[in-house]
């Protein structure tokens, strides 16, 4: 690990504009990102301030909320002609959505976390609003997490669960061996199920979508209450599931559109 003092300035930089993204729509405080990022209050002011003269965040002079800025949507333009599979993902989502009548998702692995990028909402009126654009949650956490970590080697997971603390946010169901447990149960079914883990009744399901290299880059999830997710319902939307996550990642790998 790169501990120089430069590393260091930019690990604090990214933990404050991660933070800052997930707010964004409403915009934040210092006081709320430097809590969201771990980092003191002055330094994250000062972190802002600089962000700030560069264009990379903004600041409503009136109620003195930090939002992303200008500079960072024109790299993300830049950025997106290589990177930006949401395009693809799109249709997965549309399609899970309108055949099950759930929320469906498509998230991207980002280093040690999941981030939601598309939201669709089907027709059953009621919804779980545990994921959301922007939202982001540790490997291990909520479904499209679960599945992910599932697919890394054993390496790869015995490394991740020895580093990170999942318990004192999470709670006692994320401890590593209970995650381990349903690690094993999702290599068996090929898709992750979240039993109300995060909310109490509100559960997810999850598929891979594996990147040219063979490793589980995103997942495609869908959402809703307990009762939508009944053991005999269950199989169903795992096979719809996998074959949405199937079908993009053989898209994603082409480059070429979906033919159906």
């Amino acid at each position: 690990m790169d501990t120089t003092p430069s590393a260091h300035l930019v690990g604090r930089v990214g933990a404050v504009l991660r933070a800052l993204s997930t707010v964004n729509e409403s915009g934040a405080g210092t006081a709320e990102l430097a809590r969201a990022a771990g980092l003191p209050r002055p330094t994250v002011h000062r972190l802002l301030v600089s962000l700030a003269d560069e264009g990379f965040v903004d600041r409503d002079q009136r109620s003195g909320r930090w939002y992303l800025g200008p500079e960072l949507y024109l790299l993300g333009e830049a950025a997106g002609r290589r990177y930006d599979v949401t395009q693809h993902a799109r249709e997965s989502v549309h399609r899970l959505a309108t055949a099950t009548g759930e929320s469906a998702f498509f998230s991207a692995r980002r280093g040690g976390e999941t981030v939601c990028l598309v939201r669709e909402d089907g027709d059953f009126p009621i919804r779980s609003f545990v994921l959301y654009e922007g939202a982001r949650f540790p490997l291990g956490v909520v479904s499209a997490g679960l599945v992910v970590l599932s697919f890394l080697t054993d390496a790869e997971i015995d490394a991740y669960l020895e580093s990170t603390d999942l318990v004192s946010r999470w709670g006692a169901p994320h401890a590593p061996d209970a995650v381990r447990e349903r690690i094993a149960r999702t290599r068996t079914d090929g898709y992750a199920v979240n039993p109300g883990l995060v909310v109490e009744g509100s559960w997810g399901m999850a598929a891979a979508v594996f990147d040219r290299a063979g490793q589980p880059a995103w997942a495609l999830t869908l959402t809703g209450v307990e009762t939508r997710f009944r053991p005999e319902r269950r199989p169903e939307l795992g096979a719809l599931l996998l074959r949405e996550a199937h079908a993009l990642g053989r898209v994603i790998g082409s480059g070429e559109p979906a033919r159906r």
